[in-house]
């Protein structure tokens, strides 16, 4: 049996102020979903990738993609993230038995982090997800007014790429509302009683969404090159 990974990468890019899909925003000259599908790839655990991509850049995702993974799967994506990543497990070959679902824009994650999440269910986990502590302080408020502050040690930040045993995943999505905008496919796990497990995530592998995450990237490149 295969683990795949699956990028639903048909996002827009508003926030980061750009004029095409977020994926394809270039980071050193090269896209951001280049940067991510290389590193996962690295990580040695991934045997098959389907990219979802936006409808009018399949031919240009695949292009920037086929030098480094001739074998990748591109597909058009759906109007809701929930809806590209099944399409992206439609798209898998059926001796794919463990699927990482991965945000583009998280374009620098290490490798390892890749490892240890396929580790974790090829372990016997449902679904697995990369976690960092929360360190800022967390308050509940309700419009401008303060109502408690939240227990910070007892609160982690999400990070992909997120594992599933694929018979779950597939199971999840079959059990959603079409067309929700669920963004967060281990809670869809969790809301049919599936255990969800952690494993440490790392701070590289935060999300690039704002023309400042886009500059922390391309500092962490120059140090990278220089290291």
């Amino acid at each position: 049996m295969r683990s795949a990974l699956v990028v639903p990468a048909a996002g827009r890019g508003d926030r980061l102020g750009a004029a095409r899909p977020k994926a394809l925003v270039a980071l050193a000259g090269v896209p951001l979903l280049v940067h991510a599908v290389r590193r996962a790839a690295a990580s040695g655990v991934i045997d098959v990738v389907v990219v979802v991509a936006p409808a009018g850049a399949c031919d240009e995702v695949a292009g920037s993609l086929r030098p480094l993974l001739p074998d990748v799967v591109v597909v058009p994506g759906g109007a809701e993230r929930q809806d590209s990543v099944r399409l992206g497990l439609d798209a898998l070959p059926d001796d794919v038995d463990v699927v990482l679902v991965h945000d583009a824009a998280r374009c620098l994650t290490p490798p390892a982090v890749f490892a240890a999440v396929v580790s974790a269910v090829r372990a016997g986990a449902p679904a697995v997800i990369p976690v960092l502590p929360v360190s800022d302080t967390v308050k509940r408020v309700a419009g401008d007014q303060v109502v408690e502050t939240v227990e910070r040690a007892e609160l982690v930040a999400v990070q992909t790429p997120q594992g599933f045993d694929r018979s779950a995943l597939q199971a999840a999505h079959a059990a959603a509302a079409p067309g929700a905008a669920a963004t967060d496919d281990a809670g869809m796990l969790e809301a049919l009683g599936h255990p969800v497990l952690t494993v440490p995530g790392h701070d590289h592998a935060f999300k690039v969404t704002r023309p400042l995450d886009l500059l922390l990237a391309h500092a962490l490149l120059a140090a990278e090159a220089t290291s």
